[in-house]
């Protein structure tokens, strides 16, 4: 089967996926999550781009990163996936295929399409059964926005601010966004955002949306 052709924009907002291979466990206690952390703050130093929104699950990574001029999101990728997979070998004496091929990545517009795809990869271990609450997982970007707990790692979402005036009223609206849990979002897709930014994308790489990505996800009450 042919690979699927990969969009590398030299500036934009990208969904990162990279499972493990046949969706085998990559992180079995707290030192693999924080191993993974601790490769991604190095590189994002490096790199110069923005963490919007993250979630480390037990066998798969989601990244909602924003690359600037300076990143190489392909020898990033490489970077990250290899250091980690060499930690983890030496670890636990593992041989063998450690990611599913190639990371994935999705193209999104920088309007609430951003938050709504954040939303969704914070509600990861819910939907996974792993956790009751998004706030009671560790490794994702959920608690930074919901309760204000700096990691040193992610950065403000800029659809954020227009939750509230207030510290604690953007706390509070963006905590019901995330129970309200809707949309899902199609890893399927190419593109995610309005029907004249997905048009645009296609426009612009020449390439079709694989599926179709459109409606507008629903806004919070300020």
């Amino acid at each position: 089967m042919p690979r699927i052709f990969r969009l590398l924009p030299e500036t934009g907002i990208l969904h990162i996926l990279t499972r493990g291979n046949n969706r085998q466990q990559v992180f079995k206690d707290n030192a693999d999550y924080k191993r993974y952390l601790e490769l991604l703050k190095l590189y994002k130093s490096q790199h110069r781009f923005l963490l919007y929104h993250y979630c480390l699950m037990p066998n798969h990574v989601h990244l909602i990163i924003e690359t600037t001029p300076t990143t190489n999101l392909a020898k990033l990728m490489k970077q990250i996936n290899l250091a980690y997979m060499h930690y983890y070998r030496k670890r636990y004496t593992y041989f063998g295929h450690f990611w599913q091929g190639r990371y994935k990545s999705l193209i999104i517009d920088k309007d609430e399409y951003l938050i709504a795809c954040g939303r969704y990869i914070e509600l990861n271990p819910v939907r996974a059964k792993i956790v009751k609450e998004p706030e009671d997982y560790r490794y994702s970007s959920y608690n930074l926005y919901a309760h204000g707990r700096e990691d040193g790692l992610a950065d403000l979402d800029p659809l954020y601010v227009d939750l509230g005036k207030t510290t604690k009223r953007r706390q509070e609206n963006y905590r019901k966004f995330v129970q309200e849990g809707l949309p899902m979002v199609n890893l399927n897709s190419r593109f995610m955002g309005s029907k004249s930014f997905i048009c645009a994308m296609e426009g612009k790489f020449n390439i079709k949306n694989l599926k179709d990505a459109r409606g507008r996800p629903k806004k919070v009450e300020k």
